[in-house]
């Protein structure tokens, strides 16, 4: 097994690259996962997973040997390599390279008649799309959707704020434009959650094929969306200001979706 102790080694500078650079995590379609919880949901995700480091103080070879049956690069790390590369300070020893999958529409694969999406246009902020991602996997919708990304989905904030949930969704990503096409292809439902030429939400069926779309709190949904929706929708609010969190008003739209189809 191949042991790393120097934080000056070419390997552990390329990880941290890794870890700080979408560029470098698109130029070598890899990225960084840490900690067991995310390395497991990887894996069952079905990430193929390169190299695996470990600090020994943290996390045993045993533990290691475990967590993976297929063979692959094991690399044991020092403490000083461990705290150069790990995100958080309270993690159990170990961190794994992953290949990126490719996130694209023709890759998503409904397997019902009714599919139920959740599409988030160009959230910008990680711990957002984490919280998103959160709520999706609660949920287990079919796919979520990501239109006109500001950051790449294998940035470890989102990783983390996702805490693995990033790895359990069907993923995509796209234009509003492709997203558009794409959904009326598939005949799927537009719901789109914005002010103007709005309905309150619990009033629409949300048992056929639906796509929820929601956007920042600071700029909403792109007019695209308000021409195209099949409906717009609305959550009814009662205090001074009009808007919430975006993940809070996914969790609400989904749920609702969710318990007009029984929790199915």
């Amino acid at each position: 097994m191949k042991e790393i102790t120097s934080t000056q080694n070419a390997f552990v500078k390329q990880l941290v690259q890794l870890k700080e650079k979408s560029r470098e995590r698109r130029k070598t379609g890899t990225f960084l996962i840490e900690g067991q919880r995310e390395i497991s949901l990887a894996i069952k995700g079905g990430y193929e997973l390169e190299t695996l480091l470990f600090y020994p103080e943290l996390f045993s070879e045993e533990s290691l040997h475990s967590l993976t049956k297929h063979p692959i690069n094991l690399i044991e790390i020092s403490k000083e390599v461990y705290q150069k590369l790990a995100y958080r300070e309270t993690t159990e020893g170990v961190l794994a390279v992953a290949k990126s999958k490719i996130n694209s529409l023709e890759q998503l694969k409904f397997t019902t008649k009714a599919p139920l999406i959740l599409v988030a246009e160009a959230p910008e902020k990680p711990g957002n799309i984490g919280a998103l991602l959160r709520t999706a996997d609660a949920a287990h919708v079919d796919a979520v959707i990501i239109a006109n990304p500001k950051t790449d989905l294998y940035n470890p904030n989102i990783i983390r704020s996702s805490v693995g949930c990033v790895f359990t969704n069907q993923i995509a990503t796209g234009s509003t434009a492709e997203i558009i096409e794409f959904l009326k292809q598939k005949n799927i439902n537009i719901y789109a959650a914005i002010l103007q030429e709005s309905v309150a939400y619990h009033t629409q069926d949300f048992t056929k094929p639906t796509a929820i779309i929601v956007g920042t709190e600071a700029t909403g949904l792109s007019e695209e969306w308000r021409i195209h929706a099949t409906q717009n929708i609305i959550i009814p609010m009662q205090g001074e200001i009009d808007s919430m969190n975006v993940s809070v008003a996914a969790g609400i739209l989904i749920f609702e979706a969710k318990r007009q189809r029984n929790f199915q």
